[in-house]
């Protein structure tokens, strides 16, 4: 079923996953009403991040009922939906969006339908808790925590991962003096323990072990020292024995990742035939090897 086909009314289909990015019955609908731009499309790349063939081949239209972004964002948005297989045909919003419509080579629709931008500004003024008295320090936490929030919101739209990866090695050497004191102790490997499932844009890398109870999606990556398990399906990036550790290991109930590393070895041809299980990779050779857990002698 082509899903930019047209149905009765306007109600959302069934295909519909969320408020901001919908499907109706004209086709989709990128909605970006008041909220601030980066912070919209990010959400609405991390959804289409998440199901990349769902929507190809759907015309959209977007929505805007806010101040309209500049030419740059227009058309990075344009460029971005594209590569999805959408195909953006207009535009609505305020009348001086038909000059930016124009030089984007797209239509003007008019005015934003109305009924669709206040049904979101409905939803989420219904699920905004009240808002509590907060005290001067309080006040401070929370202007620190929205530019957090934002900061994350532009790297998702820039496709860089949520969380950035740090650089391991040993530290730069300090320069040499009469009476140095004594270099700290190099640290210890540990465990980092991560319960919940790894949306995309996400990272997390660890001095050690990564153990995650849930699934690692695509566009997430783990980055460890040690090794990986994953008590669910990995299906994103996982490094394991990144410093050169050729004895690390990257085991999970569900082994489909979009890259897998082990030391320096790659690996990333995981074919959907390739019956499902508990698995673990290893480094046999001079290449990576998969093979079941109960065959491995693992556990």
């Amino acid at each position: 079923m082509n899903r930019g086909a047209p149905t009765e009314g306007r109600a959302p289909l069934a295909w519909d996953c969320g408020e901001v990015l919908r499907g109706t019955s004209a086709g989709l609908e990128f909605v970006f009403a008041d909220a601030d731009f980066e912070a919209a499309w990010a959400e609405m790349a991390e959804r289409l991040a998440e199901r990349p063939d769902f929507y190809r081949g759907s015309s959209a239209t977007a929505v805007f009922d806010g101040t309209a972004p500049d030419d740059a964002t227009v058309a990075q948005f344009l460029s971005a939906v594209e590569e999805y297989g959408i195909v953006v045909r207009g535009l609505y919003g305020p009348g001086d969006l038909s000059a930016l419509a124009e030089r984007h080579a797209l239509a003007y629709l008019g005015a934003p339908p109305r009924p669709v931008v206040a049904s979101i500004a409905r939803k989420r003024a219904a699920r905004a808790p009240r808002a509590p008295e907060l005290t001067e320090r309080a006040r401070s936490l929370e202007a620190d925590f929205a530019g957090a929030r934002a900061d994350i919101a532009r790297r998702r739209a820039r496709g860089e991962p949520s969380v950035p990866r740090p650089a391991f090695g040993p530290p730069s050497p300090a320069p040499a003096a009469a009476h140095a004191a004594p270099p700290p102790p190099e640290p210890v490997p540990g465990v980092l323990y991560h319960r919940g499932s790894l949306r995309g844009g996400k990272a997390l890398a660890q001095l050690g072990t990564i153990v995650v109870v849930g699934d690692v999606n695509p566009g997430a990556e783990l980055v460890a020292t040690g090794d990986i398990v994953v008590f669910g399906a990995l299906r994103g990036t996982a490094h394991a024995g990144a410093q050169g550790d050729a004895t690390a290991r990257v085991l999970a109930l569900e082994l489909a990742p979009t890259q897998l590393r082990i030391a320096t070895l790659i690996a990333a041809d995981f074919g959907a035939a390739r019956p499902r299980g508990p698995e673990v990779a290893f480094v046999q050779g001079e290449r990576i090897a998969v093979a079941p857990i109960e065959k491995a002698g693992v556990w």
